[in-house]
């Protein structure tokens, strides 16, 4: 059953209205507010490569106190082990019986900072709940709740002591991008507003509402001509000479999802080329990996991204038959 148009402007006011709100405590990064809000409805996962102070808990935290929800906040580090991110089970010897202390992935919106800092052991216990959405501590299966996201950061200018995030790892996320450092408007705006205290954004859907708009952002008409260009697109990124291995059936279905939530996002039933060409780089391009001899010319997994959607023919016809 494919979204109504009154549904559609529904959907488009409200990620609106999720993303003004979420712009007050982000100023002037309204694209990554869109993108973020993308992979949150799209029940994806956002990464972020930025240098540190640029906002990302910020964001996090807004998102999560948007949607009435949770938030946590993991900092990884060498010696961060996988049950500080999943929780543990204790004994108490009063009652004895096993008890389960739940880690901070049990949230709405988990921020895993720093992740390139932990080691590929305690990486790995996020990879679990990403996909599946529970956790598994001694054999016993506990969901961690609906909606959920994972903002994971990881430097791009400090390696020294990292390990770097595995493809397998890196192919759960939906969504990578950064949020950069704001203009001059903006960075006026954070300094007249450095003495007060810091402050909350207001909750403007439940928890539940989100998962509404979840659910009409999977019935978003997609023609098979758009279908089609996505898998080209896709292939593209495989048969590329720069690239030694290209998206993932994982990075196909993640970039039909996401289009059809930009496509609801602004309003419309049917999703259109442009989406496609919107969404292809912050969703395609990390799960990329180049040549060795291509990463030493300086060709990076956009400018790849780039050319693919240059060589690949869009269909004419952009509304449903």
């Amino acid at each position: 059953m494919t979204i109504s148009q009154e549904q559609a402007n529904w959907f488009r006011d409200t990620f609106a209205r999720l993303c003004d709100n979420v712009e007050q405590a982000v100023l002037g990064k309204r694209h990554v507010v869109e993108l973020a809000l993308t992979a949150m409805v799209s029940e994806g996962h956002l990464l972020l490569e930025d240098v540190p102070g640029t906002g990302k808990t910020s964001l996090a935290r807004a998102l999560a106190q948007s949607v009435q929800g949770t938030s946590s906040r993991i900092q990884f580090t060498p010696d961060l082990l996988p049950g500080d991110v999943t929780g543990i089970t204790v004994y108490d010897q009063r009652r004895g019986v096993f008890e389960f202390h739940a880690g901070p992935v049990f949230a709405n919106v988990v921020l895993a900072d720093e992740i390139n800092r932990a080691s590929p052991k305690t990486q790995s216990a996020l990879l679990e709940v990403m996909e599946e959405g529970h956790v598994t501590v001694d054999g016993v299966t506990r969901p961690v709740g609906v909606p959920f996201l994972v903002v994971a950061t990881q430097n791009p200018v400090e390696q020294a002591g990292t390990y770097r995030l595995p493809e397998a790892q890196l192919d759960r996320f939906m969504l990578k991008t950064s949020i950069g450092y704001p203009d001059r408007a903006s960075t006026l705006r954070i300094l007249e507003g450095a003495g007060a205290a810091r402050s909350e954004v207001p909750a403007v859907i439940t928890p539940q509402g989100l998962v509404s708009m979840s659910d009409l952002a999977r019935e978003v008409y997609l023609n098979p001509m758009i279908l089609d260009y996505i898998a080209r697109v896709v292939e593209g990124t495989r048969t590329a000479t720069q690239v030694r291995l290209g998206a993932s059936v994982r990075g196909a279905l993640a970039l039909t999802r996401a289009v059809k939530t930009w496509a609801a996002a602004h309003g419309r039933v049917y999703a259109t080329p442009d989406d496609v060409k919107a969404l292809a780089e912050p969703v395609l391009a990390h799960r990329l990996i180049l040549d060795v001899e291509a990463e030493f010319d300086g060709v990076t997994s956009e400018a790849v991204i780039g050319q693919v959607l240059l060589d690949t023919v869009p269909p004419s016809q952009r509304e449903p038959v």
